[in-house]
């Protein structure tokens, strides 16, 4: 089943991406962890943007921003979120998160 941007879920080692580009991005990653270039490759790291609250009695649930990958180079995280289309929830999230972790930048892969 294709999502509203046209992204399908792929498998590749067992795993469940929500497009191909995602899957292909991943291989790669995997690579360079291989072969050393990187390190504590994380797949769908969660970032608390909101915590849950009550408001007029009510349970509001937390909010969260999940990347597609986090990982190590030289010391440095980089986390990435691959995209084919930039969504106005995205650049919301990422602005909150860059805001409440600010030694967290998220890179943008696009998706071709």
């Amino acid at each position: 089943m294709k999502s509203k941007y046209k992204a399908q879920k792929t498998y590749f080692d067992g795993i469940r991406f929500d497009s191909k580009a995602e899957a292909k991005r991943y291989q790669k990653l995997k690579t360079a962890q291989d072969t050393g270039l990187i390190s504590d490759l994380e797949l769908q790291p969660e970032y608390e943007i909101l915590p849950a609250y009550r408001k007029n009695g009510k349970a509001v649930r937390r909010m969260v921003y999940r990347a597609d990958f986090r990982y190590q180079v030289d010391g440095m995280t980089i986390v990435e979120d691959v995209k084919g289309v930039e969504t106005e929830a995205f650049k919301i999230k990422k602005k909150l998160v860059e805001y409440f972790y600010p030694e967290i930048s998220i890179t943008l892969v696009r998706a071709k």
